[in-house]
């Protein structure tokens, strides 16, 4: 099969792509001695996170326990849920899922302690808890080296518990305050006699800067496996990086400036991230996908000099290819323009 033979919308993924970006910060990494633990929410491929531990991860990182069952029942074995487990029915498969494997998991409060405590009392091994710390994304996590350093004892004085470290997801561009905090943290636990032999650290946007951050032991990065108009613009990494793209066709030309094609927010990403338009069209890119609607993508073509034509296929750069992988069934794997396999996105869809 051939691209010409796909019908659109698609999404195509180009391994060799793919993998070079893999391979590529798997040896910085190993150059500055941090260990790796990828993110599979980007890829959600049982197959690429296989790959990733072969080149040398750790493990893998799942943001919900439902990839990490998928990713668990694929072969996988070591994995970190950066997340709240809260309630009985996730606290039993998370339970379920430590019986198999061996798993981690965060907290930011005690409740969350609790709960895990209460799930794990009489376990046969204890279940290794991370204190989430807001280092500046002003998401979740303990605000201050002091409140991560009392969370930490809490876990401690939970029997069933043990406490393993740290963890943060820090803001794009934030990294000598991330390192800060957590340097601060790290030494504030020693000081109390607790060890805080993880400290995760995590992003793509800055991951060519992990090293700077000292106090980190471990870097997640996850986008780094496909890159995105995101991420070339943050630098950390070019067009000829970004292995994902969307097939999409033209189907209308309504104006001499404006063109429609088959694909709205059903198959891009709305997210801008304060980048004006949706995407880049690889064959045209002074084009600007101005606007989203469910099934169709317009686009503005009045700075274009070449302008495409009904029928005509095109590739886009998503801006988010996270969101992407979420929202199709499977995806293409091509080398070049020849397919290699056609790949069911096994974690789709897995947000509980």
């Amino acid at each position: 099969m051939k691209l010409s033979d796909l019908d659109t919308p698609a999404v195509l993924i180009d391994v060799d792509r793919a993998d070079a970006n893999l391979q590529r910060f798997q040896a910085y990494a190993d150059a500055h001695g941090l260990r790796v633990r990828p993110h599979i929410k980007t890829h959600k491929l049982p197959r690429f996170a296989k790959r990733q531990v072969e080149l040398g991860a750790v493990g893998i990182t799942c943001q919900k326990l439902g990839e990490a069952e998928v990713m668990a029942d694929a072969g996988l074995t070591d994995i970190f849920i950066p997340y709240n487990i809260i309630g009985k029915a996730k606290l039993d498969r998370l339970v379920a899922l430590h019986n198999r494997i061996k798993i981690a998991v965060t907290a930011d409060s005690a409740a969350t302690v609790s709960g895990l405590a209460a799930a794990f009392a009489g376990s046969a091994k204890p279940l290794d808890v991370l204190v989430e710390c807001d280092t500046g994304m002003g998401r979740c996590g303990v605000q201050t080296p002091d409140a991560a350093v009392a969370l930490a004892k809490v876990i401690d004085a939970a029997g069933d518990l043990r406490f393993a470290g740290f963890m943060t997801y820090p803001k794009a561009g934030g990294v000598p305050q991330n390192q800060a905090w957590l340097a601060a943290a790290k030494q504030k636990a020693a000081d109390a006699g607790l060890d805080p032999r993880i400290i995760s650290n995590g992003g793509s946007p800055d991951m060519w800067r992990a090293h700077e951050v000292t106090a980190a032991t471990e870097h997640r990065p996850g986008t780094y496996i496909y890159m995105d108009r995101f991420q070339v613009a943050k630098n950390a990494g070019t067009w000829d990086d970004c292995a994902l793209t969307v097939l999409a066709t033209v189907v209308s030309r309504p104006t001499d400036n404006r063109a429609v094609i088959d694909a709205g927010s059903k198959s891009l990403s709305s997210d801008t991230f304060g980048m004006e338009g949706f995407g880049r069209i690889v064959e045209f890119p002074d084009a600007v996908i101005t606007s989203l609607s469910e099934e169709h993508g317009t686009i503005d073509l009045s700075a274009c000099t070449l302008k495409p034509q009904i029928g005509d296929r095109v590739r886009i750069i998503p801006n988010h290819a996270c969101v992407v992988s979420n929202l199709f069934d499977s995806v293409v794997l091509i080398s070049g323009d020849e397919v290699v396999d056609i790949a069911p996105v096994a974690a789709r869809g897995r947000v509980g």
